[in-house]
């Protein structure tokens, strides 16, 4: 019975081992391919990632564990595709009655847009009469005592972490030091997508799209896969080695 239970940690040991981690080049690349050669649309790929995260934050973070007596959530979207995906994570935690209307809030970090896909997301959030919005807080006990948990979809893969700017570095140093859970989207907010980050950010929780980073090799936290609808031409280029999800579910944790 040993022997058994030692051949088969092997085997998952494995095929852990074997899922490829993506640098921020190929990151691009698959979703070039996507949106030029499948023909995939770029609110599509959002849609299909924001719903996605919510389903994260729910498993993650159930309605019954918030300790707080209202499931008020922090959600900071930032002006580029992951702010747009932030979007469409809180419509979504709406619509599975995680969190009530005006309690749920998501925070575009300057009160502008520069990502086109952000009004289409905006416009359904209205639509379903989801968050409130407005300028993100850096009162760091505020931010402890009024939420559950922060859903940082502020800055992605495409940033560039040697010249974050401001609103965004006062943000980053106001998540450095708050004490409720960090759920991070695909990158957390700070981070190299190439290395682990030193003195970043540290999310309890990371939702990664298509594949996961090389960045997140040494995450020790709730890790959640997200990119179970790629082509498998796709996935046979790039020796993605996704794992098997679990019956009809879009996400697997790692």
């Amino acid at each position: 019975m040993d022997k058994m239970n030692h051949s088969s940690a092997d085997t998952e040991a494995e095929t852990i081992e074997a899922l490829r981690y993506l640098s921020k080049g190929e990151a691009a690349a698959i979703e070039t391919e996507l949106l030029r050669d499948y023909r995939f649309g770029q609110q599509q790929l959002i849609e299909i990632w924001g719903q996605a995260c919510a389903l994260a934050i729910t498993k993650a973070y159930p309605l019954s564990s918030l300790p707080k007596k209202q499931p008020t959530v922090l959600v900071i979207c930032g002006p580029d595709q992951n702010g747009s995906i932030g979007l469409v994570c809180a419509r979504h935690l709406r619509i599975f009655a995680l969190c009530a209307s005006q309690e749920f809030t998501a925070a575009p970090v300057n009160g502008q847009d520069t990502y086109p896909i952000t009004f289409s997301a905006r416009a359904l959030r209205h639509e379903m009469v989801v968050p409130r919005y407005y300028d993100v807080t850096t009162e760091v006990q505020l931010i402890n005592d009024a939420y559950n948990l922060v859903i940082d979809a502020m800055l992605g893969a495409e940033s560039d972490p040697t010249n974050v700017k401001e609103p965004y570095c006062g943000i980053l140093c106001t998540l450095k030091q708050v004490k409720i859970p960090i759920a991070s989207v695909d990158v957390p907010s700070g981070w190299d997508v190439e290395e682990p980050s030193q003195d970043g950010i540290h999310p309890e929780v990371l939702i990664s799209l298509i594949a996961p980073k090389k960045c997140s090799m040494s995450f020790s936290g709730k890790h959640f896969l997200a990119g179970r609808f790629l082509p498998y031409d796709i996935q046979k280029k790039y020796e993605l080695n996704l794992p098997d999800y679990p019956g009809t579910d879009c996400l697997i944790e790692l």
